[in-house]
């Protein structure tokens, strides 16, 4: 008998119309090509909001979307936005936020929970639900959410701890998550962040067309698509590679501030070969990364990255681009595949090597990247959860 029901809540922490898709939404997409019924929830503010245009513009946007019924995204996805109040850390906030939450999820959801799977990224989750009353409950942890700027610490260690012990099946996408889970539940598994290889692989095809903002740099490319916040990225290291080597080009394409938004970046303005590009559609990210001598993995070195399988890394190989990295444990073990470096210096010298033609073979890195998609793990995840016993 299966344990995974044909309908799926997933509580997510990431919203479905943001334009850089992260697991959840992806995840999401894959379980409704798969034959599902997902209802997407957008996530639930776990950060506190400060007083700031980009959270202001969130804290309207999130107003506006929760008037309204749930949207149909997908033949098997539906999308609700619910309105709570985002102050976690706070016991009577919390109460509220519950009441609210639940009557509305039991106004816009028509299935019975009895019936129903919980997949869930939000590591507060069993404050706004009661995992009992679902028929199978994942936890997908794919982040050390509390090492984010913001959050509320105190509340998401106790509620994480009793998330991770009372669910079914807990997936981590880290070894380092991997480790720090076990010690909670004995059912923890770690499957690695992947990609959607026939998407990104089209930058390899003759027919994509190198968008024109990307076309008018001169000189090599080097280039980062995602998150361009300061807890994530080094920006030391950025200014450091852009001034050694003026002729190159770093190509940033992303919204800043993203997850913190006193994210400052004037020392990279500043540069004349940084070029801050902007958010980009997720169809458009095969063509930009076709333009990209080197892609880049240039973050810091901190707690939350300690934890972080980068999205961009099979992305980026897909796309059949040579990959310059920091240290970050989680990709270590593909260091055959890319660059892995120590410090500053060595990732110079990296992207320096690349550019006069020391690179891995593009069929190396595409046998790689092959082997990691949303298809081949999703189908991995279900069979663990629906017979466990044949997984060795």
């Amino acid at each position: 008998m299966e344990k995974l029901t044909k309908n799926i809540i997933i509580l997510s922490t990431a919203d479905w119309d943001n334009p850089f898709w992260t697991n959840k939404q992806h995840v999401a997409l894959d379980l409704a090509k798969k034959g599902y019924n997902i209802f997407y929830i957008d996530s639930l503010g776990l950060r506190k909001p400060g007083l700031n245009k980009k959270d202001f513009k969130r804290i309207f946007n999130r107003l506006v979307k929760g008037i309204r019924p749930p949207k149909k995204v997908h033949q098997n996805i539906k999308v609700w936005s619910p309105v709570l109040i985002p102050f976690n850390d706070n016991s009577i906030i919390r109460k509220i936020n519950n009441i609210l939450f639940n009557s509305l999820l039991k106004l816009w959801s028509n299935d019975k929970k009895s019936k129903t799977t919980l997949w869930t990224y939000n590591p507060l989750t069993t404050q706004f639900l009661d995992l009992t009353d679902f028929s199978y409950v994942v936890y997908h942890c794919v982040d050390e959410i509390k090492a984010q700027p913001g959050m509320p610490i105190d509340i998401l260690e106790q509620k994480e701890e009793e998330l991770t012990r009372n669910a079914d099946i807990v997936f981590v996408t880290s070894p380092t998550l991997l480790e720090s889970r076990k010690v909670w539940s004995n059912n923890v598994h770690y499957f690695s962040n992947v990609a959607d290889y026939d998407h990104f692989s089209k930058a390899l095809e003759q027919s994509t067309i190198i968008p024109e903002d990307l076309r008018g740099i001169d000189g090599p490319i080097l280039g980062f698509i995602g998150a361009i916040s300061s807890y994530k990225i080094n920006f030391l290291l950025l200014e450091k590679i852009a001034k050694s080597h003026p002729e190159w080009n770093i190509v940033l394409i992303g919204d800043v501030g993203e997850g913190d938004p006193n994210t400052n970046v004037d020392i990279l303005k500043k540069l004349k070969n940084i070029h801050f590009l902007g958010a980009k559609d997720y169809s458009s990210l095969p063509s930009y990364l076709k333009g990209f001598d080197v892609a880049l993995l240039p973050n810091n070195i901190n707690s939350y990255t300690d934890n972080m399988f980068p999205m961009k890394f099979f992305e980026y190989l897909a796309a059949g681009r040579n990959v310059v990295s920091v240290n970050l444990p989680s990709i270590k073990e593909f260091s055959e595949y890319f660059k892995l470096t120590n410090n500053d210096n060595d990732f110079i010298q990296a992207i320096e090597s690349i550019l006069q033609g020391d690179s891995v073979e593009l069929d190396k890195i595409q046998l790689l990247a092959k082997q990691f998609t949303y298809d081949t793990r999703t189908r991995k995840m279900i069979n663990l959860i629906n017979q466990p016993e044949l997984i060795k």
